[in-house]
């Protein structure tokens, strides 16, 4: 087996000061995530791993990995091999836990493209894309718009159209796996060598999806229920697959809670249309509250900026913040709301009118 047919560069991944005569480690390539058990590929073909308790522990610096992480490996030919290192990482996918709270759960690494799938059904939720639009940005990778089972949409343009609204810049593409449309600008993505990783809620069809892509059926696929259009969980761990023509994709389980984390650069990739104000508004330091000549509140009375979209911003900013640093959230939010204070006593001063300077 190639490790460079899964998209390994060992100019990028190995560290320049291993030594490679010396060193009996080898690369491996994290193709599925189990509790403490990782599948991998390597030279020597599929094997089994798991994590080296001396390099790998609660402090240790080396990142625990992920689906798509290359890593270096002890190998076994007898039993599970030993992973010892965790390569960089030229993107890769996260997540506040929901189950350890504030703490962050690795989804995928090392992809080319996002792709954000969202269902034409029901379950259509424009907020939501603005999420994993915001993470998929902030993850290195570019993200793809998939609206599946655009065969049951009558207005495919309008969802186009509200789609394009909260994800300026990218790429969208209303496909069906029943009838096969769009399926044929989808595959044009999928080089050789290049990863894709799935996000989206239970029920938006991604296993369906990648079956259909990969021309078999390698992923179980369930329904929906009827009434609500939501979906029972298929996927059930972080897997790559490789398809026939040498692309991988990464399929995860659907995620409904999609906390953010560290979004500092997704932001701005996402809401481009919103931070461009900043620098319009009179005080550098504007909150966007109350301050005279401030460029945000102005562009949404005049309904140049939607009000919903910046509320989106508001509140996936607002949320980062406190999952990075709970301390200084609050912090931050009492200055708000000392703010707001101070700006409602100018208020009944001026006669109960804000008065603008």
């Amino acid at each position: 087996m190639d490790l460079i047919d899964y998209g390994f560069d060992p100019s990028f991944y190995i560290p320049p000061d291993m030594d490679r005569g010396e060193d009996q480690r080898i690369p491996a390539r994290v193709t599925a995530c189990h509790k403490e058990r990782y599948e991998l590929a390597c030279e020597r073909g599929a094997a089994f791993g798991r994590l080296k308790a001396g390099v790998y522990h609660a402090g240790s610096p080396e990142h625990y990995p992920t689906t798509g992480d290359f890593v270096l490996i002890e190998y076994n030919d007898s039993g599970d091999s030993r992973i010892v290192k965790t390569l960089r990482r030229r993107s890769f996918f996260s997540r506040r836990d929901p189950s350890k709270r504030p703490s962050e759960q690795a989804v995928a690494a090392n992809f080319d493209y996002v792709f954000i799938m969202q269902s034409l059904n029901m379950d259509f939720n424009l907020r939501r894309i603005e999420r994993y639009v915001t993470l998929a940005w902030q993850s290195g990778a570019v993200p793809v718009i998939i609206l599946s089972k655009s065969d049951l949409a009558r207005d495919i343009e309008g969802y186009i159209s509200a789609v394009e609204g909260v994800a300026p810049g990218v790429a969208v593409f209303p496909v069906s796996v029943v009838s096969g449309a769009g399926l044929e600008a989808v595959e044009g993505l999928l080089k050789p060598r290049t990863t894709v990783v799935f996000l989206g809620s239970s029920g938006v069809g991604k296993s369906s999806l990648v079956n259909a892509l990969a021309g078999r059926g390698i992923m179980t696929v369930n329904g929906i229920r009827e009434d609500d259009s939501k979906g029972r969980h298929t996927t059930t761990h972080r897997q790559l697959v490789m398809l026939q023509d040498g692309a991988m994709v990464i399929d995860t389980p659907g995620m409904r809670e999609l906390g953010m984390w560290d979004v500092s650069r997704g932001l701005g990739g996402s809401f481009g249309d919103v931070e461009r104000y900043f620098s319009r508004c009179r005080f550098s330091d504007c909150s966007h509250i109350a301050e005279p000549g401030c460029a945000v509140r102005a562009a949404i009375e005049s309904g140049e900026l939607p009000r919903e979209r910046w509320e989106s911003y508001v509140n996936l900013r607002r949320e980062a913040q406190y999952a990075e640093d709970k301390d200084a959230y609050i912090h931050r939010k009492e200055q708000m709301f000392r703010g707001i204070a101070k700006a409602n006593r100018q208020m009944e001063k001026n006669g109960g009118k804000q008065r603008w300077i």
